[in-house]
């Protein structure tokens, strides 16, 4: 594997003419012409019977909050009362069987949630109990706390090396980037194992012209003193580099907030997320968007730290990011789906593995899930392998976790069980495990439910059936536990929940294929790297940062003429 440093100020995406005419020359362990996985696109077979599937347990409740709670008027938003969307999930190091969830509880249609809930399992995720956060107004938020927003978004919980848990969110008010707007990254700390939470702390709280977005926090493995808080900070002016926040002890008092990368005035990074590596080391993975030129790329990319997040190196490239998107097959409705938010996971021999979408296995026809593995401390990366086992139809949405023996688990969706039937979308949840990155047995976790009942996430009229930016994925012991969003077929007034699955990794059975699926990598082959492609890709980076912020196109495009019009 060769390592790669990405061109100065931007991470980039290699040339198509470049790319046809030496396909194994671009960039580093993921770039374009490299040999990948096998697959292929076509006509999807008939559909497998449904799944045979391990207990499942029901995490979420009805909402807690009350009508107008957060003391703002809808102004033509539609508010999905009941609906949990974006789950995640950790356990604590001293207690196995001891779990702490968070999710988004009220989701509105034109972006974020009334209020974060944080639920905590002390049976390995069978029962659960939940209170609301207060990050915004209806979880308890107020300006005596610090938490009086009325939206709040992209929550994230992690839990040190003694216990003590934190949780992240974002949370905001007004037009996002507009005059009169705010917008803040809290963060809150349990010392009784996830049973009562302390005030929220602001991490930063910008007005006026800037956006902070897809936050993740992370308590250092090795070190309860460390907590790192990362996010991307978009400017209405232009860019947005990686922010970080740290605590040097436990989380009692966060350092003010800093950027640590920036990829210049064109570009912006999105997706930021920390792990320790056994040996110390801190990094950070990250995508970055590039908006130079007529086209937008994207690469995943990951910055290194060797004294606890004081210092950090320069970008290390992982992998371009070929992510088309996710739609539905029969209707061509789009789900907004995690084809900007790939995850990492570190082994306990130190290796790492990112997972994330990438339609480089279907030569740009759907998305299917990607691994890339790193045994150098994310150094150099290996070319990406396909997960899912059934590449003729979409996946989507990956997770993933390595259990204390080395096991990989990935989750993630696909529409492999989906009918002629253009009312419904059903779609399953899978649990992929690996000893070796390259062989995988895969069960059904749940399904087949329907995905058009998920809550509608619609900008400037195009639909986006949302179950959240990620998905929660941990282990209890030898048991992979994932938390995950399930639409609740035909119940509009409740139209999904979260829910754990503490038990798949039990089954044994994998002659069944109805109950397991066992794929190995297929023999590598090269995919063609066109324009049709290239737009796909650069249509996709468009309409999921669309989603996200409403007139990101705009705001791109007043960038690029900025630029433009003080060029020399």
């Amino acid at each position: 594997m060769q390592a790669t440093a990405f061109p100065t100020r931007t991470l980039g995406l290699c040339i198509l003419a470049t790319c046809v005419a030496a396909m194994a020359g671009c960039g580093g362990g993921g770039s374009i012409g490299v040999t990948v996985g096998g697959g292929g696109s076509g006509p999807p077979p008939p559909p497998p019977p449904p799944p045979i599937l391990d207990p499942i347990y029901l995490a979420s409740a009805a909402s807690p909050f009350t009508t107008n709670c957060d003391g703002v008027a809808a102004n033509g938003d539609v508010l999905y009362v009941n609906a949990e969307v974006e789950p995640y999930v950790v356990v604590d190091p001293q207690d196995s069987q001891r779990l702490v969830g968070v999710w988004q509880e009220d989701r509105w249609r034109g972006g974020g949630a009334r209020g974060v809930i944080s639920a905590l399992s002390q049976d390995g995720g069978r029962t659960w109990s939940r209170q609301p956060m207060a990050f915004s107004r209806c979880g308890g938020g107020s300006t005596v706390n610090g938490g009086d927003y009325p939206r709040t978004s992209n929550p994230w919980v992690t839990v040190g090396p003694v216990g003590v848990f934190y949780e992240s969110a974002i949370s905001y008010s007004g037009g996002l980037l507009a005059q009169g707007s705010a917008s803040a990254v809290l963060a809150s700390r349990s010392i009784d194992s996830g049973q009562t939470w302390q005030n929220p702390a602001t991490l930063i709280r910008d007005v006026n012209g800037f956006f902070n977005d897809r936050d993740a926090i992370t308590a250092d493995a090795n070190d309860a003193s460390f907590v790192y808080a990362v996010w991307d900070r978009i400017a209405a002016s232009g860019g947005g580099p990686t922010m970080l926040a740290r605590s040097t002890d436990g989380g009692s008092h966060w350092q003010t907030a800093r950027a640590i990368y920036d990829p210049g005035p064109l570009n912006q990074t999105i997706s930021n997320e920390v792990v320790t590596l056994p040996n110390g080391d801190v990094l950070d993975l990250f995508v970055e968007i590039d908006t130079i030129g007529s086209g937008t790329s994207a690469a995943i990319g990951v910055l290194r730290s060797t004294d606890h997040g004081a210092t950090w190196s320069a970008p290390i490239k992982v992998a371009d990011l070929l992510s088309v998107g996710t739609v539905d097959p029969d209707t061509g409705a789009r789900v907004r789906d995690a084809s900007i938010i790939p995850q990492m996971a570190v082994a306990p021999d130190g290796k790492l593995y990112v997972v994330f979408q990438d339609a480089r296995f279907s030569n740009g026809n759907h998305d299917a899930i990607a691994l890339v593995t790193s045994i150098d401390g994310g150094t150099s990366w290996s070319a990406p392998v396909r997960v899912n086992s059934t590449p003729s139809v979409a996946a989507f949405d990956p997770s993933i976790h390595v259990r204390a023996n080395g096991t990989i688990g990935v989750t993630y969706y696909d529409f492999r069980n989906n009918t002629s039937d253009t009312s419904t979308l059903p779609t399953i949840v899978w649990l992929a495990r690996s000893d070796d990155a390259a062989t995988w047995r895969e069960n059904a976790i749940a399904g087949p439910f329907d995905l058009d009942n998920a809550p509608d996430s619609t900008v400037s009229g195009s639909p986006g059936l949302f179950l959240g930016d990620n998905q929660g994925l941990t282990s209890t012991g030898n048991v992979f536990a994932p938390l995950f969003t399930q639409t609740n077929n035909g119940n509009t007034s409740n139209r999904t929940d979260i829910f754990s699955a503490p038990a798949v990794s039990l089954t044994t059975d994998f002659n069944l294929m109805a109950r397991a699926r066992i794929t190995t990598v297929q023999p590598t082959r090269r995919f063609l790297w066109t324009q049709e492609f290239a737009q796909k890709v650069s249509g996709n980076l468009g309409d999921a940062m669309e989603l996200r912020l409403p007139g990101w196109h705009a705001m791109v495009s007043r960038w690029q003429q900025r630029a433009k019009s003080s060029t020399p």
